[in-house]
């Protein structure tokens, strides 16, 4: 277990258009409003198609990260996350998870790590800035190359 105090920035309210790429929106928030670390407590959305990890086939090493994807069209979305910066990169990392609900499905529903989205009239989320400690993802290659969060 790893905790660090957090030092807290600014707070925003932010909203996506109708036909985002969720992923590129969020980024360009980031991009012009110089946020490099943060979490999400919380979002809702609506989402035309969305990608989510996760498959239907026999897993070799249950233990092992899924990569695959699982497509999905016009749902309802409730997530959180967090977001660190990578300095390989030099662009900030969201960790996304949601809970969706296929509307034209009784909403049934799909809960996993959010790979892509295009927004269906809105996604409206908070953002917390981290200014300390300095948030970013390690691949660890004794956990199958997983990016975790750290603190410097």
């Amino acid at each position: 277990m790893r905790a660090r105090e957090l030092v807290i920035g600014r707070s925003f309210g932010v909203v996506f258009d109708h036909g985002d790429d969720f992923y590129e929106a969020l980024g360009e928030f980031c991009r012009q409003n110089d946020v490099r670390a943060g979490y999400i407590p919380s979002f809702i959305a609506g989402f035309a198609e969305v990608e989510l990890v996760g498959t239907c086939d026999r897993l070799e090493d249950p233990n092992a990260p899924v990569w695959s994807k699982v497509h999905l069209r016009n749902v309802e979305a409730f997530g959180g996350g967090t977001l660190a910066w990578d300095p390989d990169g030099g662009e900030v990392k969201p960790h996304i998870h949601v809970a969706i609900g296929l509307k034209e499905q009784a909403a049934a529903g799909y809960t996993s790590h959010l790979l892509g989205a295009r927004v269906q009239f809105l996604t409206e989320m908070h953002v917390v800035e981290v200014v300390g400690p300095e948030m970013h993802r390690v691949a660890n290659p004794d956990l199958y190359d997983v990016p975790l969060l750290r603190f410097r």
